[in-house]
């Protein structure tokens, strides 16, 4: 009886099969990927993540928290991933007059944060029909016939608003006005209205300040605001002025005019220094010259200058 010889035989498709069924498992693959990806997407946005739970903190004394929560007009069970976070601030903003700012924050897995401030009286903005009491931000929060506590707040004429709607932003008829307004917003940060009592922007590139001395200060425009209130002020306190009233003017860049009732005119002029506060913070020192100061400074130099002549 004849042996039978095994022989391998390769098939020339064998190859091919390995190759189609390596690319079968990468599109299965993929497509699994694909239906986790989109079930987990879909029960993100549906099932998981709603809101269960809402926190109102900061400061809004006038309204509780329900308020303020149904102002966002967010409800409990609202997917937090689907809310409009930007759109429940601006409802809060518009609804409630006297929340300045607020902010809507996401704390997964279903906690929502709303964290409002309160609006601070800042200005009565004087205008043909009436008074228009503005917060510290610019946001109207009144608009009547009587001014608003004038002892702290001062007042602010020339402006001509063009948006009066309570709740509202203050805007101008003028882009030129709107600057200045906003110049002196960014100032009276600071607590100006304190020392203040109005500012007159009727003319934006002759602005008039009167402080509450009774001192009047013509800065000219808007531009370095802050600056020139500072310097008006360093001129004030100058102990040859301190206690006097009369009208201050802005003189180029770094120079103020001062005139009293009947007094000759005094021009002061100012430099500034880069020093540090007691906190390391870097600050701005003012030093005032007046016209007499510039005499005597110039009479030293002159003896200075012969007694080295002589020698």
């Amino acid at each position: 009886m004849n042996d039978v010889e095994k022989t391998l035989i390769e098939r020339q498709n064998s190859g091919k099969r390995i190759r189609r069924r390596r690319r079968m498992m990468n599109v299965y693959a993929f497509t699994v990927i694909v239906i986790v990806l989109t079930i987990g997407i879909t029960m993100c946005f549906t099932f998981l993540f709603n809101v269960d739970k809402i926190i109102v903190s900061g400061e809004a004394e006038d309204y509780t928290s329900l308020q303020i929560v149904e102002a966002s007009e967010i409800n409990a069970g609202d997917n937090m991933l689907r809310l409009d976070a930007r759109k429940a601030e601006q409802n809060i903003l518009d609804k409630l007059t006297y929340v300045e700012t607020a902010e809507v924050g996401r704390d997964f897995p279903s906690t929502l944060k709303i964290t409002v401030t309160r609006c601070i009286p800042g200005f009565n903005i004087r205008y043909d029909g009436g008074v228009l009491l503005v917060s510290r931000k610019g946001k109207i929060l009144s608009d009547g016939e009587v001014y608003t506590d004038i002892e702290n707040i001062p007042i602010i004429s020339g402006y001509m608003p063009s948006e009066k709607s309570v709740g509202k932003m203050t805007k101008s008829e003028s882009s030129d006005k709107d600057a200045a307004f906003a110049q002196i917003l960014k100032r009276f940060e600071n607590g100006d209205g304190k020392i203040i009592s109005s500012v007159d922007i009727t003319n934006e590139y002759d602005i008039v300040v009167t402080y509450r001395n009774g001192m009047i200060f013509r800065m000219g425009n808007w531009s370095n605001m802050s600056y020139k209130l500072d310097l008006a002020e360093s001129v004030m306190n100058d102990e040859s002025i301190k206690g006097k009233k009369g009208y201050i003017t802005m003189i180029g860049k770094n120079q103020c005019s001062f005139r009293g009732s009947g007094e000759q005119e005094i021009v002061t002029e100012a430099t500034t220094t880069a020093v540090t506060d007691e906190t390391g913070q870097a600050a701005t020192e003012t030093t005032v010259t007046t016209a007499a100061m510039y005499g005597f400074k110039v009479l030293l130099s002159c003896i200075f200058y012969a007694l080295n002549v002589e020698k």
